[in-house]
């Protein structure tokens, strides 16, 4: 069997990383950027700390900041529209996820205008030519969509997420600056913070796992479970907050590459038909998709909970696996993650549209445990 392994061309990382950008650009030998970000990054001025360092340095851009919190088909091609009439040659990402799908979006359309429908972007389209350069700098410590080859975009005529796979969109350079993280709210610092934990166990389960990506990822749980809570009380404690920087970059390197399971298959309907958070879905689902799963799990299990920071001495291998599970519920439940859909306005009623959506979704396959209709219908009751 042969494993690949798609990285970043560059990275950086360290609190104040983005003044690393002018000698990005001369390298990258780019002229103008359009600037993907939200309004709400450049209301609370965090945007404003990645464009001042491209003024003091004489960097032209465009901002673009129509991006959605769950982008859209249209969404993305506002921004393509965006990119053509600024007349840049490349793109700075400002954001979570939803900056970071919408600028992935972008750039590959531009240097493969075939796929101008955003639609025929699903699953793993054959993209012929790389992106236009992307540089990416995360705001948030969850998604790692910086370093992944996957991204999310809704059709809203089918009110569904599609996720996209190519390994053309990974952005050219990663800049980590846990700077650009200190004003995010404790809300969303904890559910994207559990969605890397989420990255990072089923990247560590998936069938694709192997022994690189189990490397990666087992690092990345123990840092989590050490960062995350520092973060969300503490928000301007530098350790915390570069912990979780790092931690959710280490889980994207590897699960980009290897793949995800039934925990995100069924998070992406509920972000797409009732726009739930896709990390407080993710943290949500969780513990319960990993009882589910326990039987096809029992080896890796235990090391989770260790990483975890349990003590599993005297442990049967069943009870440290248990243990794993138990573990990240009580991290879910610390840092204030809803657990029950009803939380979330979603009813019984609405459980057979979800059902149907997550089966088909692409990351559902990767699973360790198979799946049917019945039993993701049986799952989400058990979370209701």
């Amino acid at each position: 069997m042969v494993n690949r392994f798609i990285l970043n061309e560059v990275s950086y990382f360290g609190p104040g990383a983005r003044k690393e950008l002018p000698e990005v650009v001369q390298r990258l030998g780019k002229k103008k950027a359009l600037v993907v970000t939200d309004k709400g990054l450049i209301q609370f001025g965090v945007a404003k700390m990645v464009t001042d360092v491209l003024d003091q340095a004489g960097i032209a851009y465009d901002i673009f900041s129509d991006v959605k919190p769950n982008p859209t088909v249209s969404n993305v091609q506002a921004g393509i529209e965006s990119f053509k009439n600024s007349g840049a040659d490349f793109i700075i990402a400002i954001g979570g996820g939803s900056a970071m799908d919408t600028a992935k979006g972008i750039g590959i359309v531009i240097n493969n205008p075939e796929f101008a429908d955003i639609v025929s972007l699903e699953g793993c389209a054959p993209t012929k030519h790389k992106s236009v350069p992307i540089v990416a700098l995360p705001t948030t410590a969850g998604t790692a969509a910086e370093t992944t080859i996957n991204y999310v975009i809704i059709d809203e005529t089918k009110h569904k997420k599609m996720v996209c796979v190519d390994p053309n969109d990974i952005p050219a350079v990663a800049i980590i600056d846990a700077e650009l993280m200190y004003s995010l709210p404790k809300g969303l610092t904890a559910a994207t913070g559990m969605d890397a934990l989420t990255h990072a166990i089923e990247g560590y389960i998936t069938k694709g796992a192997w022994e690189m990506s189990d490397m990666f990822e087992i690092e990345a749980v123990r840092m989590i479970a050490r960062y995350l809570p520092t973060a969300v009380f503490e928000p301007t404690n530098p350790e915390g907050r570069n912990g979780m920087a790092v931690a959710q970059y280490i889980a994207g390197m590897a699960f980009s590459n290897v793949g995800l399971g039934l925990v995100h298959g069924m998070a992406h309907p509920m972000g797409s038909l009732f726009d739930v958070p896709h990390g407080v879905a993710n943290a949500l689902l969780l513990p319960t998709i990993m009882e589910f799963n326990m039987p096809e799990c029992l080896e890796k299990y235990p090391r989770i909970a260790e990483a975890m920071g349990v003590d599993t001495t005297g442990m049967s291998r069943k009870e440290a696996a248990q243990a794993a599970v138990e573990a990240v519920k009580a991290l879910a439940i610390k840092v204030g993650i809803p657990q029950h859909l009803s939380e979330l306005g979603i009813t019984e009623a609405d459980i057979p549209a979800l059902a149907e959506q997550a089966l088909s979704d692409v990351c559902t396959p990767g699973n360790p445990r198979e799946v049917t209709l019945e039993d993701i219908i049986t799952l989400y009751k058990k979370v209701l």
